[in-house]
Formats: C-alpha cells, structure tokens, sequence
C-alpha cells in the first residue's frame, strides 16, 4: 500500500480507504461483528490506515465495533467518521450542521469509539439551513480543542464548499481538506463543478460507490439475483453498456471488473481515495489487488469515451468554437498556463 497527503495537510493516508457502512447487522444486509474484524483485519494487513465510518451507520454499531478493532494501535489508524444524520427522530436538534448537534454528535462518536479525538470528521451532508460561518467556526473550535484534527465534506454544492473555505482562509480558521462524493464510472457529474473545484482548492477526493453498487463488477449483466430488476441510473441501458466495456478491460488486463472501476477512480488528475467496503471478506481481499495493477493510457480512454457525460451549461458552451474565438481572437493555442 502506498500513501497519499490529505489534500493541504501533511497528514498521510492509505491509497485505499475503508468504508465501514456494513459493520454490523442493525441494517439487514451487514456483516457480524466476527466477520467486520476479518475484513478490518485484512484490510490493515494489507497496509491501510484510513478508516470511514459515520455516527448513523448500523445505528451506530459501526463505530463501536471500530473502538475496538483499533484500541490496541489507535495512533497509527487515520480514523474518519461524520456528523450531520440524526441519532434520534422527532428533535430537530439531533440532526443537521448545526453547532448543538455538532457538539453532540461528536461526543456521542468519541464515545461510541472509545477515543479521545477524530482523525477527520466530515460534514455528511449539507443542510441548507445553517449558515456556512457557524458551521466552520464549531469546526474549528473543535479542531483547536484538539477533539477533531482535520475536516472535510461530503455531499455539497460546489460553491458552499469554495465560500466555506474562503472563509476558513480569510478568518484563520481550519479548512476542509478533503472532499466525499458519489464518484464512478456510471456517475462522473461531480466532474462539472466538485472535482475542478476540488482540484483548485487542494482538496483530496474520496469518492463513495466507485463501484456504483456493484453495478461496475458487471453482477447485473447476467441478471444474477433472478428478477426482474427496476430501472435506475444503475440498471439501464446506460449501465449495462458501461459495464460490458469494464468487464472487457478487465479480461484484456487479467484482473477483475471491480479493480478496473476501482482503479480508474485512483487515476484521475487529482488525489483520489476511493472508498471500498464490503459484506465479505472476499469482496475486500479482491478490491485490495486494485493497488497492484495501473489501466494503460489507451484503455483510460475507451473506459472514459463510453461513460463520459454532457458537460451542460456552461461548460459546453464555453467550449464552442465561436466562443473560443471571440474569448482569445484565434490565439488560444498559443497561450499556455
């Protein structure tokens, strides 16, 4: 395993993070506890030491269960979780990127966890509702405490991030350094907006589902659940060309579909972590293979040209050639950044 910064911090992590979503079985669909240590296990064996977990994943047993899996080396782990999700219903104060629930909901993970602090807490995702300078100003406090040691973001507009870190920048305060989105093969419109701001800013990504559900391994190609499955961005017409054009990368790199997906989302022009997770301990042991094999340059681009998205407005706008004139009267390509 090698390492990566976190974005503008010197803080190093493992290429491959560990997303802990399926540690116990509150769910329906999760993996005991026995079966979550192989998994932490071999992951850790393997040389990773970025863990992902969130206060409301399996009702918070994920965290419990990772309080103790890493009890006896805790230094050496970069332990991630998240605040915004509610621990309870019907009080509006236990959801939410308020300063309250943020509070609360860090000190219940602290506890859960049996830790003293958090590597890096994440906004899960954002509210809407609360102002963007009390969300930084808690979380520096709670950096500045020595609670929290670095943040990030998951799941926000463009431009709540980029006013965010603004803000931090001009008043002091501690910046995110890394970025969590919805990121794959079937779902690149982060490209349009998140990722070149990420880039700009010196955000690390950590893409969630590079696997698109399973979607990328080509599982719904020969329809192996037996049913008639629903149509959604992840089975259709659309997905299923994707993953044939992964499933055929794959047998000409003699690897499997998921360490094709996988990888791409670790090649791409800026510092990309992605998540992987599992039920089984198989499923782990096979995503981890992803470190030891590179896509060539020709099959980027073919795994690129079948699953590129419309840019839209106003970036395909921007590329038109009219426009282009106009913009540098002919002389683009002699300008170089």
């Amino acid at each position: 395993m090698n390492y990566r910064l976190l974005g503008r911090s010197g803080l190093r992590v493992s290429e491959l993070s560990l997303g802990t979503m399926t540690f116990g079985t509150e769910w329906g669909w999760g993996s005991d506890k026995e079966e979550s240590q192989k998994i932490f296990e071999s992951y850790a064996n393997a040389g990773g030491n970025f863990i992902d977990t969130a206060n409301r994943y399996t009702e918070g047993t994920s965290e419990r269960f990772l309080g103790e899996f890493i009890a006896s080396d805790r230094d050496h782990f970069v332990l991630a979780t998240k605040y915004s999700l509610f621990d309870r219903t019907d009080d509006p104060n236990f959801s939410g990127n308020h300063r309250k629930n943020m509070m609360r909901s860090v000190e219940a993970s602290l506890e859960r966890l049996d830790t003293d602090y958090i590597d890096l807490l994440w906004v899960h995702a954002w509210d809407a509702l609360t102002p963007v300078e009390e969300v930084m100003r808690g979380l520096n406090d709670l950096v500045s405490s020595g609670m929290v040691h670095y943040i990030g973001i998951s799941d926000t507009p463009a431009w709540i991030v980029s006013r965010a870190n603004t803000i931090a920048d001009f008043r002091g305060w501690s910046p995110f350094v890394g970025l969590q989105v919805e990121y794959s093969l079937l779902q690149r419109t982060p490209e349009r907006d998140l990722i070149p701001m990420a880039k700009d800013m010196g955000l690390a990504l950590t893409p969630w589902s590079p696997l698109a559900g399973g979607a990328l391994t080509g599982k719904y190609l020969n329809n192996e659940e037996g049913r008639v499955q629903p149509e959604s961005a992840r089975r259709s017409e659309r997905a299923n060309t994707i993953a044939r054009k992964v499933v055929e990368v794959a047998g000409k790199m003699g690897c499997t579909p998921a360490q094709v997906a996988l990888r791409w989302a670790m090649q791409q022009e800026i510092t990309s972590i992605p998540i992987i997770g599992g039920r089984k301990l198989s499923q782990i042991e096979d995503n981890l293979k992803t470190i030891d094999i590179e896509i060539p340059a020709e099959l980027m681009a073919e795994l690129n040209e079948v699953s590129a998205i419309e840019m839209g407005f106003p970036h395909d706008f921007l590329q038109q050639e009219n426009v282009v004139q106009i913009l540098y009267g002919g002389t683009r390509d002699k300008i170089k950044p």
